[in-house]
């Protein structure tokens, strides 16, 4: 075979390769590359979204980290909800799923029961729990005062507003118990009869066999539930405005972060430079500071993937 002929027999698996790949490159350039590129091109522009866009330097970036009062208080929340809600409700949808997996009858029940709320369109949940939580009529606080608790404020509370962000998180987590219940069901039960003859405890065997076991499952949730966190958007808007009795109408504006900047996130944050204040300079630095917090996340956590497999030794 010469070597043109060769050459052409590459150069036509090579476009074959290409052709079958188009779509996921298309997607890949209209959706992520074109998207990325303009995000770091406007972080270093004036732009209003009605003039054309003028050269600023790192002006964007000095103003956001040094000068904009909203920036700290809206990374220690997202970082807050990322390392305590994301751990939270990775454990309570392990345990509800292997509850539910050890039920012996009524497991279909309770397996919709857990998971229907995980259906519910976060504004009408999160409408729902600022009702139920409400400091003066809630139905919540009236039962800890029957009770002789002390009410907390919740989402009209600084401190305890990210608690019910939390709890309202919780509710959902029908997605995660669905996926445990799918991994647990997939541990090898021999390997559960050694550990039981060899006089291991249920700790032992949760540590020794089922975690070892579901360890990319973990991985998974955790990896995803911190992505998610970092777009965290709706709920603590919502809760917000509903906490704060702020009805939007036209001409109005609701400064996120209610109560004292306590529920305000970086995604809200990106709303509020960009299509409030017309800074999309600005908006571009914050969306680019959340691109790298998510990048290094799930860095640390693929690095450290091998200790879930390792938790026995």
């Amino acid at each position: 075979m010469s070597t043109v002929t060769l050459a052409s027999k590459r150069r036509r698996a090579a476009l074959r390769t290409v052709a079958f790949m188009s779509p996921w490159l298309i997607g890949f350039a209209v959706f992520f590359a074109y998207p990325l590129i303009s995000t770091v091109y406007f972080s270093f522009m004036h732009y209003d979204g009605f003039r054309r866009p003028t050269w600023s330097g790192t002006k964007n970036w000095t103003y956001v980290v040094e000068h904009y009062p909203l920036f700290w208080p809206a990374l220690r929340n997202t970082l807050w909800l990322v390392l305590v809600m994301v751990t939270l409700r990775v454990v309570f949808g392990l345990g509800v799923g292997m509850l539910i997996t050890r039920i012996r009858t009524g497991t279909g029940v309770f397996r919709t029961l857990f998971y229907l709320p995980y259906l519910a369109p976060p504004v009408a949940a999160t409408m729902a729990f600022a009702f139920l939580l409400n400091p003066g009529t809630g139905p919540v606080d009236s039962l800890l005062e029957q009770a002789g608790i002390p009410a907390p404020g919740w989402f009209n509370d600084p401190t305890w507003s990210k608690p019910a962000l939390t709890l309202l998180a919780l509710w959902g987590v029908g997605d995660l118990m669905v996926i445990f219940m799918a991994a647990l069901l997939d541990v090898p039960t021999e390997q559960y009869e050694a550990a039981e003859l060899d006089g291991a405890s249920a700790w032992q065997r949760f540590r020794f066999v089922t975690l070892p076991n579901i360890s990319p499952i973990v991985m998974f949730a955790v990896v995803t539930g911190v992505i998610q966190t970092m777009q965290y958007y709706t709920q603590p808007l919502i809760a917000g405005k509903v906490a704060s009795g702020v009805i939007q109408g036209a001409g109005t504006q609701f400064e996120p972060g209610y109560p004292e900047q306590s529920t305000l996130t970086l995604p809200q944050l990106v709303y509020n430079l960009g299509f409030q204040r017309f800074d999309y300079g600005s908006a571009c630095v914050v969306a680019l500071v959340l691109l790298a917090l998510s990048m290094a996340f799930t860095a640390f956590l693929m690095r450290r993937r091998g200790g879930l497999v390792q938790a026995g030794d």
